[in-house]
């Protein structure tokens, strides 16, 4: 490979891996540069964790609510084998990315990379430093909780959101700052370990990126489940109260106090490029989120920038796929990102996932289209295995029928919601959804019937 393409990655996360193989794959010599684990947030102290976690808490609210389906028992939660479940879960995954990268010839240097120029990097590991050339960089170094300026933000009883993956003990209660994907999953969690769980969110509402009819059917769910939730909400303060903390919030007619064993803060996540020395390869940036195209380029040649450290959408599967481009376009390919069947899932109980337009983002476009939905009561899967809580709901354009978006609340969404990227990206219409033949009894065959009602041909629902 003496007159291969030299390409650095720094960063060993789902973004930066995946770049590496995949550029390793076309032909180049890579050496990828991670100064933690490999794997990244994601399978480290993110997705996968969590969701070992809530697979651990589903079986415990299973069992609790047992009676209904004729098995009566009482769950006794061992959190420490629960935390050992989720870290075997999670070195079998990042041994296999270690795997992965020996497999496909890319060499894995331990250590924080940072620019000396648009060429250069100086890799600072445990035996010291040293330097790296390249002819072509990408960047993947993610992303890491953000923060509020926020008296007492401080204090021993709060936590983020990785914090709150390694408790050796579950809390009696858990005050969450931020109702976003993050702090809702982790109240579903807690919430089914046995916490009293609070949300406080200071927009108008929880999830406010997903489509706003089918949040409020989960906020009414999670709080059935005793999850309680104020929105318009503002933290003042927290107060370190010894075994507990006090957390003080303004809502828009009083003030109220709020005693918490634990305290997550979970308002999102901000960008990890302080560390890399960009203005040393001169690369532009707002705020510490790097600017790119859709070829994940940078303003310097030869420099690209992929997953969370752009701040496009902080997701480790559009990580992935910006990871590809990336690697695609710098080996001469013609590579460009389309985030049109990007999906986002929220692991909350029933699941909640969405791909394309929500109805909300349809009327700011000043869109025409039509809706069908089909409830999950009207689906015998969904009643067997989840209480037949949800819906399936699905846009469309009125002229040709073509998806525009596809949003799901209910068992299965976050593995069902595939067929809709699928749809949007081949630019399927509701007839061609109507026309695949889906199996019986499957939760995804509402899939099909909400793309009936948007027709007006409903057969297990009347048409409206």
């Amino acid at each position: 490979m003496a007159n291969a393409t030299k390409i650095a990655v720094i960063g060993g996360g789902p973004g930066g891996y995946v770049a590496a193989i995949r550029a390793a794959q076309l032909g180049a010599e890579v050496t990828l540069v991670e100064g933690g684990k490999l794997g990244g947030t994601c399978l480290n102290a993110g997705c996968i964790p969590t969701k070992a976690l809530l697979h651990s808490a589903q079986l415990a609210d299973a069992i609790r609510n047992g009676a209904e389906f004729g098995v009566s028992a009482e769950p006794v939660i061992d959190f420490v084998k629960v935390q050992r479940q989720k870290e075997k879960i999670v070195k079998k995954l990042t041994g296999g990315v270690g795997m992965l990268l020996k497999a496909n010839k890319v060499s894995v240097l331990s250590g924080y990379a940072s620019f000396r120029d648009s060429k250069t990097l100086a890799v600072k590991g445990e035996s010291g430093e040293t330097t790296l050339s390249a002819d072509k960089i990408i960047i993947a170094t993610g992303s890491k909780p953000a923060n509020l300026p926020i008296p007492g933000i401080d204090s021993p009883q709060c936590v983020d959101s990785t914090g709150a993956l390694r408790f050796e003990s579950v809390p009696k209660s858990m005050a969450i700052i931020g109702g976003g994907v993050i702090g809702v999953e982790l109240a579903s969690i807690y919430s089914a370990f046995g916490s009293k769980i609070t949300i406080i969110e200071m927009e108008p509402e929880i999830l406010p990126l997903m489509d706003s009819e089918l949040v409020g059917m989960l906020r009414k769910i999670l709080v059935k489940k005793g999850i309680e939730i104020f929105v318009s909400a503002k933290l003042e303060s927290i107060e370190d109260a010894g075994d507990a903390a006090k957390v003080n919030v303004s809502l828009a007619d009083k003030k109220i106090v709020l005693d918490a064993e634990k305290v997550l803060v979970s308002i999102g996540r901000r960008t990890n490029t302080d560390e890399i020395a960009m203005d040393a390869a001169g690369i532009n940036n707002d705020r510490g989120r790097i600017t790119v195209d859709d070829s994940m380029r940078t303003n310097v040649p030869d420099i690209y920038a992929v997953g969370d450290c752009n701040g496009r959408t902080m997701l480790a599967h559009v990580a992935s796929a910006q990871g590809e481009i990336a690697a695609e376009h710098a080996m001469g390919h013609d590579a460009k990102y389309d985030a049109k069947t990007n999906t986002s899932c929220i692991y909350t109980k029933p699941e909640f996932a969405s791909v394309g337009l929500s109805e909300n983002e349809a009327k700011r476009r000043g869109l025409q289209y039509i809706v069908g939905k089909f409830p999950l009561a009207a689906n015998g899967k969904a009643l067997i295995s989840g209480g037949g809580e949800g819906v399936v709901k699905i846009l469309a354009d009125p002229k040709y029928g073509e998806i525009l978006g596809l949003h799901i609340l209910g068992a299965h969404a976050t593995d069902m919601i595939a067929e809709g990227a699928l749809a949007i990206g081949l630019e399927a219409t509701l007839n061609e959804i109507a026309g695949t033949i889906h199996a019986h009894p499957t939760v995804s065959e509402a899939v099909r019937e909400a793309a009936l009602a948007a027709a007006g041909r409903a057969i297990h629902v009347p048409n409206q």
